[in-house]
């Protein structure tokens, strides 16, 4: 799916064989996400997560940045609301959420810039791939906002408790190499080899047992979270043990060749 700039739009869905590509489609607004674009964004994962063909579920954006997170907008006018209804936070993290708990592994493609909300949208992902160019920061102390608490969980339980406070508390800019540092980044690269690393990694969680990845992806979320279901995570165990899957897989060990799941 190209970078180049399209009419713009809610997030667009492409899939090739075992692979779908979710782009985030507002370039002149660095991809800034709308209140339509969360509904949407829940149609398509749910889209994914129901196609047994797709193996493998890439995130990224149209222009030069990844995504400026939230329209703004829309939290103040929820700021000034007399009534109690569902904030526009809480509709972007159950969004969020529902990402992070896709069965699907997951990688963002990290383009470029990547800002407030959005960089708990990367982070949901189970990989993030980003460019040597890329910055992120994380506004919520200059805008005075309480940022959703599973948004913080995620930080402090992908990133710790020092970086988390350092991003949140301080809302600095930080560019690529720190990101590396810190371990939002999976890996970055210049930006000539952003496709081969991403379609290298796509390739190669495409070809591995699909059960057994939704199984150990959910029980390290659960772990992450202190809310591992052990009964359940040993169940999954021993039927994995009795499965067609260990069973192709032992079998193209032996035969030498890769594994048809």
């Amino acid at each position: 799916m190209s970078d180049t700039a399209d009419a713009a739009s809610s997030p667009l869905l492409e899939i090739i064989g075992a692979r779908a590509t979710i782009r985030l489609n507002r370039p002149k607004h660095l991809n800034r996400l709308q209140a339509e674009d969360l509904d949407e964004l829940t149609r398509l994962f749910d889209r994914v997560e129901a196609d047994p063909d797709i193996r493998v579920l890439v995130l990224t954006g149209t222009g030069r940045a990844f995504s400026a997170g939230y329209d703004l907008n829309s939290v103040a006018e929820r700021a000034v609301s007399a009534g109690e209804q569902q904030s526009a936070g809480s509709a972007f993290e159950a969004v969020v959420n529902r990402l992070e708990d896709l069965g699907v592994p997951t990688i963002c493609r990290l383009n470029g810039g990547v800002y407030g909300g959005s960089t708990d949208l990367a982070l949901a992902c189970d990989f993030r791939v980003g460019v040597d160019t890329a910055e992120m920061f994380m506004p919520a102390a200059r805008l005075g906002l309480h940022y959703y608490p599973s948004g913080i969980k995620r930080y402090v339980t992908r990133l710790g408790v020092d970086n988390a406070k350092k991003l949140f508390l301080t809302a600095q800019k930080i560019d690529a190499p720190e990101m590396l540092r810190i371990g939002y980044l999976t890996t970055m690269v210049p930006v000539e080899f952003l496709d081969e690393e991403v379609d290298t990694l796509a390739a190669i969680l495409a070809g591995n047992a699909p059960q057994a990845m939704r199984g150990m992806k959910r029980a390290i979320n659960e772990f992450a979270r202190g809310e591992l279901d052990e009964g359940a995570a040993d169940r999954r165990h021993r039927d994995s043990m009795r499965g067609d899957e260990i069973k192709e897989g032992i079998k193209a060990f032996a035969d030498k060749r890769a594994p048809r799941f």
